[in-house]
């Protein structure tokens, strides 16, 4: 899957510089988060000036910070849809390596149960998930990387914790206390998941093979038969439909329950009004992206779900390469 792309030459100017392009618009995207963030608490300090003291704050003052924003905000945008689109063409590129690293072998890969949608729907679908997820990955990455000093800073004008009393830093240790809670809670209710998906995709695949049969000849895609495979897809998404239930319920309540965290930490320094409007502004932002960015596995675990059965259907087909003897779970009629 990674070595077609990565490791050919014909593919270096997208694989090697187009990751190191889209590495430096990651961090310049998140750079101007960073200076949106400051720019939060400059313009609600001087809300709160003049919410307090009228006349301390004037009107042109007021239209030269939303000004910056805009600026700023325009910016962030720009960068954000050129390289969305160049992302796309970065994985589709991908795509194209790994199908035609799968053609070249196709003589000893058709024998395999599902070979054509392995080639045409798996490439699909691994593609479009590290579209999504391999960008927010490094998104997260450079987030953490570049909000966790200002956090750490930030924290230090937090007097102490509730129930706890003063901590040193102590947004930052709440922030990975919470996201390590909620990416636990997560893996142990989710834990059959990766297996459940894996096999859906085999059963909607010897469903799915049968009906191509049937469409070339009478004898096959028969109503018994196809009624039988029917029933194993349909078994395995009732099952499926079970253990999201539970798995929903845990995360959705965790996330609800995440917002009010930040807020119940600043409590005792909000009452003691130690801080200003601008300065806890700036904090429960840097601590949003710092907590965010530590939920990664929380925030993506079912498209993490998916990328482990595709994986594990395309290693499987991968190992046929080589001549190697298929498994169990590779020759035909297995599924």
């Amino acid at each position: 899957m990674f070595k077609p792309f990565f490791l050919s030459r014909r593919w270096w100017p997208w694989s090697i510089a187009g990751s190191i392009l889209i590495l430096y618009a990651t961090w310049y995207r998140v750079s101007l988060d960073v200076r949106v963030n400051e720019w939060f608490g400059g313009f609600y300090d001087m809300v709160q000036a003049a919410l307090g003291k009228p006349g301390s704050a004037s009107l042109p003052e007021f239209w030269r910070q939303l000004t910056t924003f805009a600026e700023l905000a325009m910016l962030y945008v720009t960068i954000a849809v050129v390289l969305e689109f160049f992302i796309k063409h970065f994985i589709f590129r991908w795509r194209q390596a790994m199908n035609d690293h799968y053609m070249a072998h196709w003589e000893q890969l058709r024998s395999i149960e599902g070979a054509a949608q392995r080639v045409q729907e798996d490439t699909m679908r691994f593609a479009r998930i590290m579209e999504g997820l391999g960008v927010e990955f490094m998104r997260s990455l450079m987030t953490l990387a570049a909000f966790l000093p200002i956090l750490w800073t930030l924290s230090e004008k937090v007097t102490e914790l509730p129930w706890i009393g003063p901590v040193p830093h102590a947004m930052v240790w709440v922030a990975i206390l919470s996201a390590m809670s909620g990416t636990v809670l997560l893996a142990a209710v989710g834990f059959k998941l990766p297996g459940l998906e894996f096999h859906n995709q085999r059963v909607e695949a010897a469903y799915r093979k049968e009906l191509v049969y049937g469409e070339d000849d009478p004898a096959r895609a028969d109503p018994p038969t196809v009624a039988r495979l029917f029933g194993d897809v349909r078994r395995n998404y009732f099952r499926l439909f079970f253990h999201y239930l539970y798995f929903d319920v845990a995360k959705w309540s965790y996330l609800q329950f995440s917002v009010l965290i930040p807020l119940i930490a600043l409590a005792p320094t909000v009452v003691a009004g130690v801080i200003t409007l601008g300065v806890m502004q700036q904090i429960t932002r840097a601590f949003e992206r710092v907590e965010g960015s530590f939920q990664f596995l929380v925030l993506s675990w079912g498209t993490i779900v998916e990328l482990i059965s595709v994986y594990k259907r395309l290693r499987a087909f991968e190992r046929q390469i080589g001549a190697q003897p298929a498994t169990p779970a590779e020759t035909p009629g297995a599924a």
